[in-house]
């Protein structure tokens, strides 16, 4: 029973790897099941198709991306508003960081599936509707302990991590921090002004 859950679990962390590197459609199942050494029938044991792959691999992406989110804005050590800011901070070091870029999932397959899959579209939308879900909860507790003014912490919510995911995509597109930069220096507008 372990090995099958190991295998499983290895075949979407290989599959998550791959594609946050070279997105959904340019990645064959030959090349994923050779990366993980992992025999076709196994594959299919798992998965009925390259889709319903690809839909389990952003399920278990936005459970882990959660589950780290939930502990990050539950350290009660610092501020709610400190704890927002260091996950804004952690994502620039993501992008420019002095490993480079490595890519969000989110960022990597929204445009690529959103008409491809209507299965992979979906759980992209509810894993973003969960993460803007947690950001508002973070945003909710700082407005509650008074370091940020009262507003519709939602809607605040909405409009950070939309700016991060455009800015995620435009330095893509760009190859340099700016766009981070902008969006931190916007960030903190928002939040400490």
């Amino acid at each position: 029973m372990n090995r099958h859950k190991d295998t499983c679990q290895h075949l979407l962390t290989t599959g998550r790897d791959i594609l946050a590197a070279q997105g959904f459609s340019s990645v064959g199942l030959s090349a994923i099941l050779q990366q993980a050494g992992v025999p076709k029938g196994s594959f299919y044991h798992y998965f009925r198709s390259k889709e319903s792959f690809g839909q389990a691999v952003l399920e278990a992406y936005f459970v882990d991306y959660m589950d780290n989110l939930e502990t990050r804005f539950s350290d009660s050590s610092e501020s709610a508003l400190d704890r927002l800011m260091r996950y804004w901070h952690d994502w620039q070091q993501q992008y420019c960081g002095p490993v480079g870029l490595r890519d969000c999932l989110v960022v990597k397959l929204s445009a690529e599936v959103a008409d491809l899959s209507e299965a992979m579209r979906l759980t992209l939308k509810d894993g973003t509707d969960r993460i803007i879900g947690g950001i508002t909860r973070c945003v909710e507790a700082a407005i509650t302990e008074g370091s940020i003014p009262d507003q519709n912490a939602r809607q605040l919510a909405a409009s950070l991590y939309q700016l991060w995911l455009g800015a995620s995509l435009l330095t893509k597109l760009h190859r340099d921090d700016q766009h981070m930069a902008h969006a931190m220096a916007c960030t903190q507008k928002l939040l400490i002004n």
